[in-house]
């Protein structure tokens, strides 16, 4: 179960959450400055929150009571960021196959196979090209797969379907429910889209200046939140 209980501090702003999850896609829902990729950040271990504690099952990422920050490399954390940030000099399988350690990626060891994850994300065909020839779906895709290839016990993912147009979009939240449900690990994803909210979330965490002003367990409540909107 991810468990986390954040207080960020910034001028003008105070990021102030508290969350679980055991499974399924909590969506960090509120509009830009809200706070949401802080929280990410959080997480991931990107950024140290101020006060608070986030653990994932038995691991404990941070406790400012204890003094405890573990770093984000020791996280076993996917993050899909909002630009894809992949690598411009390295082709598909290289991107994919990037931050696993050497030594895996010849004895495929306590990782996934490269070519089994892009099989998976329907990329496999793209494994020789460079990001410049990608359309925004294949990048979101080739992203994902690089983020999974850590088997992470967490996926992050900041506003995965922004930058697509509107029929990949509707493709790739089909394609993120379904990968969700095989993976059986908690997802966090931001988005200020009510639609992608409805689409993908089992809960939402709803945000306006970094304030948790509610948090929903069910779609139905998600409903309701929508028009409350």
């Amino acid at each position: 179960m991810l468990q986390a209980s954040i207080q960020k501090n910034f001028p003008g702003i105070t990021v102030d959450v508290e969350f679980a999850c055991e499974s399924g896609i909590v969506v960090l829902f509120g509009p830009s400055g809200s706070g949401k990729t802080t929280i990410l950040k959080c997480l991931a271990g990107l950024q140290n929150p101020d006060r608070g504690r986030i653990s994932l099952g038995a691991n404990l990422f941070f406790s400012s009571e204890n003094s405890i920050s573990l770093p984000a490399r020791k996280r076993r954390i996917g993050y899909l960021f909002q630009e894809y940030a992949l690598f411009p000099h390295l082709n598909v399988r290289d991107n994919v196959r990037y931050g696993v350690p050497a030594a895996h990626r010849t004895a495929q060891k306590n990782c996934l196979n490269s070519d089994d994850v892009m099989e998976m994300l329907k990329i496999r065909h793209l494994l020789s090209r460079f990001p410049a020839n990608l359309s925004g779906g294949e990048k979101q895709r080739v992203a994902l797969a690089r983020a999974l290839m850590v088997e992470p016990e967490l996926l992050l993912l900041d506003e995965p379907l922004s930058a697509l147009d509107s029929t990949t979009r509707l493709e790739l939240r089909t394609e993120l429910k379904q990968l969700q449900k095989l993976w059986q690990i908690p997802f966090v994803l931001v988005t200020h889209c009510r639609e992608e909210m409805a689409a993908l979330a089992d809960e939402v965490i709803f945000l306006n200046r970094g304030k948790q002003t509610r948090s929903l367990g069910s779609m139905a409540d998600t409903v309701e939140l929508e028009r409350a909107c």
